[in-house]
């Protein structure tokens, strides 16, 4: 699997097959880490529903990828950017991925992220 597999098929793919592409992008023990959310994602199926309970916040999501894919060994880094609606205002915020790949899939996932809702305070 490609950087581009894990953005296009996952984070702007088909959120009806969101589970089954999963399935075809990362290994069935992988392992991903969130700002803000305790512990670990584990496995296609709870990669799934983060996925789908950050996409579905958003109108009209997409990400595109800013700088990268860089690729050292089985490590993939790029830095993203993702624009959409909140609540039918236009939103932009950006991350950085890091995902180590073994077999053909994505086994482990780190992501640092802006939190794209935030709202400076008076």
């Amino acid at each position: 699997m490609t950087y581009a597999d894990w953005l296009d098929k996952l984070w702007n793919g088909d959120l009806d097959r969101l589970e089954d592409l999963a399935a075809e992008v990362v290994s069935a023990d992988f392992t991903g880490t969130w700002p803000g959310r305790p512990g670990f994602v584990t496995g296609p199926g709870e990669l799934a529903a983060v996925i789908r309970e950050g996409r579905t916040m958003f109108d009209e999501l997409r990400f595109e990828v800013e700088v990268g894919p860089l690729a050292d060994g089985d490590l993939v880094a790029a830095r993203w950017v993702g624009r959409g609606r909140y609540q039918g205002e236009p939103v932009e915020f950006r991350g950085h991925d890091l995902l180590r790949r073994d077999g053909g899939r994505f086994v482990e996932y780190w992501v640092i992220a802006e939190d794209p809702v935030q709202r400076p305070t008076a």
